[in-house]
């Protein structure tokens, strides 16, 4: 076995639950995890909350923005639990090849946005799990001024492409 030249790094495991809210109270309250950043994405109709820990670990919280959510849906076929993993790598394409031409299937792989490119191994050909190979531009290791966990809560914060943003007051709440 050759290894990945490509991985960089396993950067988080992202759990899909029903209300950050209250799984922040065990990661954040009795874990002590501190938060890395989040924000709603309308895009994809999902809120995430990150916390890091000890040595430089990350567990990302994804909540359904709605019923009409895809998460949504994952959640009532499958339940509460580990969705996918990320690892970060130096480039998307460059690994999303090297793992095509080893024989396994990658899908939606996105480079088009400078912010956060991607691509995912699909479950079928990784034991069950998503994994998700990532370049950001800038990694969530603390928030930006003004993100915190309860604005995030509150709807308040916007992420697009890996982006946090402070929602405009005459942007509607997802």
């Amino acid at each position: 076995m050759t290894g990945a030249p490509f991985l960089e790094k396993l950067d988080h495991v992202a759990i899909a639950v029903w209300s950050i809210r209250d799984a922040a109270r065990l990661v954040f309250d009795v874990m002590d995890g501190r938060f890395a950043g989040g924000g709603d994405n309308p895009e994809l109709r999902v809120k995430v909350a990150q916390f890091v820990f000890a040595p430089g670990f990350k567990l990302e919280l994804l909540e359904p923005l709605g019923e009409d959510s895809y998460l949504a849906g994952y959640l009532r076929r499958h339940g509460e639990g580990i969705h996918h993993i990320t690892a970060y790598v130096e480039d998307v394409e460059t690994a999303a090849a090297a793992i095509t031409s080893a024989g396994y299937a990658v899908v939606d792989t996105d480079t088009d946005r400078d912010s956060w490119h991607e691509t995912f191994i699909r479950p079928s050909a990784a034991f069950g799990t998503l994994i998700q190979l990532a370049r950001p531009s800038d990694p969530w290791d603390e928030p930006p001024p003004g993100v915190t966990l309860e604005r995030v809560l509150a709807g308040e914060i916007r992420v697009l492409a890996n982006v946090m943003s402070i929602k405009a007051s005459s942007e509607p709440a997802d």
